[in-house]
C-alpha cells in the first residue's frame, strides 16, 4: 500500500482518478485489528495526523498516510472527540472515522491544567457533551456539599489530572474524585514537609501552592520561588505578587495590570496586605504543593522576570533594582 501511494503522486489528473478509486476501496476494507477488544486512547488536542500516527502504531490501521488522507478527503479534520474507544469488532476505515466523530466512547475524558481557576473548570465542565451537568445550577456552596467537602470555598480543591468517565456520568462525580485526590496529594506532602515552616493548616500550603503555581515560568524554579515568599512570610514582609491582585479583581481584570490596580485594596491585594490572602488562587499541581512544603533554601527576598520564564533572585533591593533596571526597563 505504501508504495501505491508514493507512486500515484507523481501523476496527474489520471493519478487522481486512481487515488479517488484506491481510498473508495481502502475505506470499505475492514481493518485487521489484533487482538481484539483493543483499545485507543483519543487525547485532548489531538488532530488528525496525530491520530493516524497513534491508531498505526497501536496496529489499529496499516498506513497512517493512507488513514491520514482518507479522514482529509471526508473532511473529518475537525470532528475528533475526545475519549477511550473499545474497537471489539473488525471496523472498516469509514466506520472507525464514524465512531470517532459521534464520540462513542467506553469512556471520555475531561482535563483539569494546573493554574486553572474554579471558574474556568466550571466552563470546561459544562462544555463537555458527553457529562451530565447537575453542578450547572448549583452554587459553590452546594457543590462542596454535594461532593462531601468541609470547606467554605471551592478554589484550589481540586487537583489537575485528566478523568475518564463513562458517557452521561454527572460531573459531580469527577469534581467529587479530584476533590478526594488533591486531599491525598495534600495530606502525604504536608506529612513529609519540611521544619519550621511558617502554616498552620495544610489549607495555608495549598494557598502558597496556588501563588507558586501562578508566578511560576519554568517549573524548576518552583521551590525558589516558594522560598521567596516564605522568606517574606517569616520577615512579616508583603508578598507584593501579582496574581493574587488578578484574582482579586476577578472579571474586573481586562488583560492589563495597572497601578492603580496594585493600590485598590481587596482580601486578594498582597501589595496592600501582609500575609496569605484568604482562599487559593488557582489549581496548583502537585509539583507546586512539594515546593510549598519543601522550599529551596534561600535567602533570596525578591525575584524579577528575565522575560524568558526564568528569573533573577536578589537578597537586598539594591541588587533586586539593579536586575529590574536590566530586564524590566
Amino acid at each position: 500500500m505504501k508504495i501505491w501511494f508514493k507512486r500515484l503522486l507523481g501523476f496527474g489528473t489520471l493519478a487522481a482518478v486512481l487515488l479517488a478509486a484506491g481510498l473508495a476501496w481502502y475505506a470499505t476494507r475492514p481493518l485487521v485489528i489484533t487482538p481484539l477488544p483493543k483499545t485507543v486512547n483519543v487525547a485532548p488536542g489531538m488532530h488528525l495526523k496525530s491520530l493516524s500516527v497513534m491508531l498505526e502504531r497501536e496496529g489499529v490501521v496499516g498506513d497512517a498516510r493512507v488513514f491520514w488522507l482518507l479522514g482529509r478527503v471526508l473532511g473529518k479534520a475537525g470532528t475528533l472527540k475526545v475519549g477511550v474507544y473499545t474497537l471489539d469488532k473488525p471496523l472498516t476505515p469509514i466506520e472507525l472515522y464514524g465512531k470517532i466523530e459521534r464520540g462513542d466512547v467506553s469512556q471520555a475524558m475531561v482535563q483539569f491544567i494546573e493554574g486553572r481557576s474554579w471558574r474556568e473548570i466550571r466552563t470546561v465542565l459544562a462544555s463537555q457533551p458527553l457529562l451530565k451537568n447537575e453542578s450547572a445550577g448549583m452554587s459553590d456552596t452546594q457543590v462542596l456539599r454535594a461532593i462531601g467537602a468541609s470547606e467554605a470555598y471551592p478554589e484550589g480543591l481540586f487537583f489537575p489530572d485528566t478523568y475518564f468517565y463513562a458517557p452521561h456520568t454527572s460531573d459531580l462525580n469527577v469534581l467529587r474524585r479530584a476533590y478526594r485526590l488533591q486531599r491525598e496529594k495534600l495530606t502525604s506532602a504536608w506529612q513529609a514537609r519540611a521544619p519550621g515552616l511558617p502554616y498552620e493548616t495544610p489549607y495555608e500550603a495549598l494557598i502558597m501552592a496556588s501563588i507558586v503555581e501562578k508566578e511560576t515560568g519554568a517549573a524548576f524554579e518552583r521551590p525558589m520561588i516558594a522560598g521567596v515568599f516564605l522568606n517574606r512570610l517569616k520577615l512579616g514582609m508583603r508578598l507584593q505578587t501579582d496574581p493574587t491582585v488578578i484574582y482579586g479583581l476577578g472579571e474586573r481584570f481586562d488583560g492589563n495590570l495597572r497601578k492603580v490596580d496594585l493600590l485598590a485594596d481587596t482580601p486578594y491585594n498582597t501589595y496592600t496586605r501582609t500575609g496569605l490572602p484568604p482562599t487559593p488562587i488557582a489549581m496548583p499541581s502537585a509539583e507546586a504543593i512539594r515546593a510549598a512544603l519543601n522550599p529551596a533554601q534561600t535567602d533570596a527576598l525578591y525575584f524579577v522576570s528575565r522575560g524568558d520564564g526564568t528569573h533573577v533572585f536578589s537578597s537586598d533591593l539594591a541588587a533586586h533594582n539593579r536586575a529590574v533596571r536590566r530586564y524590566q526597563k
